[in-house]
């Protein structure tokens, strides 16, 4: 059987990243293409269209992405462009020439004042331009290509770009003293463990992967305040720093953010039999992975 063709748009972001590092730190059963925003823009939709008749993949991951959170409510038309608008375009050019299409999505599309473990078929109530900038990416393709794979995720982190945890190193080693929220709760997500599970999903199914079309929650095991996340990194990294625990109130955002938005991953798990890692170990293979680098 020939090795199957697979694209990876959004490859500068730190989700593409950990994919292009499993691809040369594994031989995978695929022929990867990587494309950049600077390499292929979603919203250029002939060149995307050319670019992906020429290659003719069997299937497309979609890791670009609007990820500023807050700059997002300034700047709606853009997160509405690159979130839901591109995505729908390529959704359409897949639906056309039978590729599958696996997209990214986000645990603050919830935001249903729930405070049990939220699942795929919660009601949807997203409070910021981002979350529903990124609701309206997941109707958009489930509109057309009802047979695709769409994961929401949370709390993503990574060695590569800028995120949660290399903004607490680097200010842990300018600062003695932090204040962190902690009536936020959610799941902290190595974007690595999420690379690794969709490989391994396209590795065991090497046939038609159709049957698994859905949206699944995907994050690492275990729940935690920001605060926690926070003190956990600290410690990893063997940074002395007092962390202060602060209410939302004391650090307001132009974004709401959910206070609850645990994910229940039973339906990736049932459907996939695969093991997601705790968060806490993931975090200390993170962290020693940029104290290596650094």
């Amino acid at each position: 059987m020939p090795r199957r063709c697979i694209m990876i748009l959004g490859a500068g972001g730190q989700l593409g990243r950990e994919f292009r590092y499993l691809h040369q730190h594994k031989e995978w059963d695929w022929e990867p293409h990587f494309f950049t925003r600077a390499e292929l823009d979603l919203s250029n939709t002939a060149v995307l269209e050319q670019t992906i008749t020429d290659l003719a993949p069997q299937v497309i991951i979609n890791a670009a992405a609007y990820t500023a959170v807050d700059r997002a409510e300034s700047e709606p038309e853009l997160a509405f462009h690159i979130n839901a608008e591109a995505p729908g375009q390529l959704a359409e050019i897949c639906a056309q020439r039978n590729i599958f299409l696996i997209h990214f999505s986000t645990d603050y599309v919830y935001h249903n004042n729930l405070s049990r473990p939220l699942r795929e078929d919660d009601p949807l109530h997203p409070q910021s331009v981002y979350a529903r900038s990124k609701l309206a990416g997941e109707q958009a393709i489930r509109k057309v290509l009802p047979e695709s794979m769409i994961f929401r995720t949370s709390w993503v982190y990574s060695s590569f770009g800028h995120n949660f945890v290399k903004t607490m190193l680097r200010l842990g080693k300018e600062r003695q003293e932090l204040r962190i929220v902690n009536d936020q709760v959610g799941n902290p997500t190595w974007a690595r463990d999420l690379a690794q599970a969709v490989l391994w999903i396209l590795e065991g199914n090497p046939g038609d992967l159709s049957k698994l079309s859905g949206i699944y929650n995907y994050s690492n095991e275990g729940a935690c305040s920001w605060y926690e996340f926070a003190k956990a990194i600290f410690r990893e990294a063997h940074l002395g720093v007092v962390v202060h625990p602060i209410p939302t109130s004391e650090y307001p955002t132009p974004a709401r953010r959910p206070p609850y938005s645990v994910l229940d991953k039973t339906k990736f798990q049932m459907t996939f039999q695969q093991s997601i890692p705790a968060w806490e170990e993931s975090l200390k293979r993170c962290i020693e992975e940029i104290s290596a680098v650094h």
